[in-house]
């Protein structure tokens, strides 16, 4: 199998690995989707960096003809994780 590096909200600071029930399965041409999870299906995942940060976003309010006009950023924070195994 090939592991794939995904990204996913900001883990808790000290998480090594989760373990996650799987919502749909695709083997092949045979598809199983959990309601809501899928039966007997474990997903183990590794985390590989605690830390990364998103794209900048700058969100800006303005009012025409008042001279108002007010920016903010924003920066996503991440965990970089490995899926090990699904089981």
């Amino acid at each position: 199998m090939i592991s794939k590096l995904i990204l996913v909200d900001l883990l808790p600071e000290g998480t090594k690995e989760l373990t996650l029930d799987a919502m749909l399965v695709i083997d092949g041409d045979k598809v199983s989707v959990g309601t809501p999870t899928v039966k007997g299906v474990v997903v183990t995942a590794k985390v590989i960096d605690d830390l990364v940060k998103g794209e900048k976003i700058r969100v800006i309010r303005y009012k025409s003809k008042k001279r108002v006009h007010k920016e903010n950023g924003h920066r996503q924070k991440y965990s970089r994780v490995e899926i090990a195994s699904i089981k």
